[in-house]
């Protein structure tokens, strides 16, 4: 008799049948609100009357001489290409200005470390200083004008 008590109180029970009770079956949901509004980039690029200047600038008739029009952007597919590799979609994201900021700075202060960490020993040396430095400012004031422009397109009025 002990015996088949003690068997009984060690018997361990399926839970595979049971249904869940009502208060565990309850998703938790974030109440937070996203702040962030959502940037209209077609509406800032005409508030801006960015193709106006362009225009006004020769930048379209330049952009036409060189062989860059319309059909030619529209036969190599690079809205496609340029929507493949998230470009409109950084446009839009609030963090991008940041980024393109933070690479500007990280750019902008890669040729001085590397022209006082690179020995100048040898000739290939100075030019690798040199082909650094060139790239360092060239990519860091493209990022720097890159992020101010982003940044300005993200503003709503």
């Amino acid at each position: 008799m002990a015996a088949k008590s003690i068997y009984s109180s060690l018997t361990v029970h399926s839970m595979a049948n049971k249904k869940p009770s009502p208060t565990a079956t309850r998703t938790i949901t974030s109440k937070k609100s996203t702040a962030t509004p959502q940037v209209k980039l077609l509406t800032r690029v005409e508030q801006l009357k960015l193709l106006t200047k362009a225009e006004k600038a020769g930048l379209l008739s330049l952009a036409e001489k060189s062989g860059f029009s319309l059909s030619t952007i529209e036969r190599l597919g690079l809205l496609t290409k340029a929507e493949e590799f998230g470009v409109l979609s950084a446009a839009t994201n609030p963090e991008t200005p940041g980024t393109l900021f933070t690479l500007s700075l990280f750019l902008l202060l890669l040729g001085p470390v590397c022209a006082f960490v690179v020995p100048e020993d040898y000739s290939w040396e100075v030019v690798v200083q040199l082909a650094v430095a060139l790239l360092s400012v060239l990519g860091g004031s493209a990022a720097f004008a890159a992020s101010g422009f982003v940044s300005n397109l993200q503003k709503s009025d």
